[in-house]
């Protein structure tokens, strides 16, 4: 049924149920996962008025969250390995973490997107966005969305 499942994960106990569901459809179809992470490009600050960030602590916190998003994916791999599941893990710096997500699941020719929903309402959803919902409204392949 599906060849290519793409697993965007951003580390909450909710994304590790959908990676657990993920693998677990991986597994009784025969399909190969790719594992996601998106990690934003550079701090940003939301409040006029905050303290600038020098370049070199840029590159020192993008290069922490590079590595804990690579440790993140790498874990994915190693639970697929223990299911039999071929994973490849991949990194996306992007600010726009829903495209990044599509982009990502078109590149690599996934036929299935798994991800979590963390159920935001009112003024937080406003704030924070609906990642979940931006990819299923722009998505051109099938989305399975746990909560």
């Amino acid at each position: 049924m599906y060849k290519r499942i793409l697993i965007a994960t951003d580390g909450s106990p909710l994304s590790d149920k959908a990676v657990e569901h993920g693998l677990s459809i991986a597994a009784l179809t025969g399909a190969s996962v790719v594992a996601l992470k998106v990690v934003p490009r550079y701090p940003r600050s939301y409040f006029e008025g905050g303290m600038p960030v020098d370049a070199s602590d840029v590159k020192r916190i993008e290069a922490q969250w590079g590595s804990a998003a690579q440790a993140m994916v790498d874990g994915v791999k190693a639970q697929g390995d223990s299911q039999g599941v071929s994973v490849k893990p991949i990194i996306a710096k992007s600010d726009l973490v829903a495209e990044a997500i599509i982009s990502a699941a078109k590149k690599h020719k996934c036929d299935l997107i798994v991800m979590a929903s963390h159920g935001r309402k009112g003024l937080k959803r406003l704030l924070l966005g609906s990642e979940t919902q931006h990819v299923l409204t722009h998505s051109h392949i099938p989305v399975l969305v746990l909560r």
